[in-house]
């Protein structure tokens, strides 16, 4: 008897679709909401430094928490691979430098000779960097979404951090583009986690790496550590330090990192960079409701432009059938 296969070849590409369309819609899920975790950070860390908290104590716990806090990922992953560390370590290492602490202390920095709205937007040029870098390398143009997108989420970045009146630092400037650069690096480095690196592992690797490098620059002296008992003011509420600076360091940071390091394998550095605007517009709400900080109306047609642009890329990665796109090869950092 002779079986038909005709529809063999149907089956199989049908339940693969389905598969890549979960895992891309998980890694949107994943992607914002990794967004909404970093966008806490900032209004709860800014009453703590106002307080007399240094820079270098509030990073060092942040990360130590939450490295430690993932730390079982990381013993799992050593256990289970004999030589992980020595496989992997060019990636950890990068990572804990660039998208963890150089990220931070770069944009703090330039935080500290320029308006933060400045700063933030300088920052959060990656994806349009990303999308250049690929450009330049392949010497093959992004498609009209691609491009479109970019331009109407930058527009609307403009607009969402007010930067009117704001005078040029060469100095501040530079070390904001370093800090987008580790942006960057965050999502590129973030796109090769999968089953050899996994992304729980290379999260909790980073962070503790970033963790003993600032325990060695407070130390030294090189970073000043100042962790006075305080008590900060959060919605009209005197709250004790440890409550916002546990919030940022157990959730905000450990959310943060985890669930990003597992969207951008699922949907591709392009896209996840784009997502990562929506974190200024998370930004904006935490800083209205536990700061008093209300936005202005134009801020709200950003935000909406932001979106829009995140669209339009989206609608270019699900129209090739590559949600990573080009920048799956983004040469930013290097294999090891």
């Amino acid at each position: 008897m002779t079986v038909s296969t005709a529809s063999l070849p149907v089956i199989a590409p049908s339940a693969s679709l389905r598969t890549k369309a979960r895992m891309r819609t998980s890694g949107l899920v994943m992607g914002v909401a990794s967004a909404l975790a970093f966008s806490s950070s900032g209004p709860f860390v800014k009453p703590l430094l106002e307080a007399g908290w240094s820079l270098g104590a509030a990073l060092l716990v942040r990360m130590g928490v939450a490295g430690l806090v993932l730390s079982p990922a990381l013993f799992l992953a050593i256990m289970r691979q004999r030589g992980f560390l020595k496989r992997h370590w060019r990636l950890i290492v990068g990572f804990g430098l660039m998208p963890v602490l150089g990220c931070q202390l770069f944009f703090f920095s330039a935080m500290q000779r320029m308006p933060v709205a400045v700063a933030l937007l300088i920052q959060y040029l990656a994806p349009v960097m990303l999308v250049v870098a690929v450009w330049v390398r392949t010497r093959t143009a992004p498609s009209a979404l691609v491009l479109w997108g970019s331009a109407v989420a930058m527009v609307g970045l403009v607009l969402v951090v007010d930067i009117s009146g704001a005078s040029f630092d060469l100095i501040g400037t530079l070390l904001a583009l370093a800090a987008a650069v580790c942006v960057c690096a965050y999502f590129v480095i973030s796109e090769r986690a999968g089953d050899d690196l996994p992304p729980l592992a290379l999260a909790a690797s980073g962070l503790l790496t970033g963790a003993v490098v600032m325990g060695a620059l407070c130390l030294a002296g090189i970073m000043p550590f100042q962790a006075p008992p305080v008590d900060v003011v959060l919605a009209g509420v005197a709250v004790p330090w440890w409550i916002p600076l546990g919030w940022v360091a157990a959730i905000a940071t450990t959310l943060g990192y985890a669930l990003g390091v597992m969207a951008v394998p699922r949907i591709g550095s392009r896209v996840a960079s784009f997502v990562g605007l929506s974190e200024v517009l998370f930004a904006l709400m935490f800083a209205w409701i536990f700061l008093a900080e209300v936005p202005a109306p134009i801020q709200f047609i950003g935000g909406a432009l932001i979106l829009v642009g995140v669209v339009l890329v989206r609608a270019d990665a699900s129209s090739t059938g590559n949600p990573k796109g080009p920048a799956a090869t983004t040469p930013v950092v290097p294999a090891p």
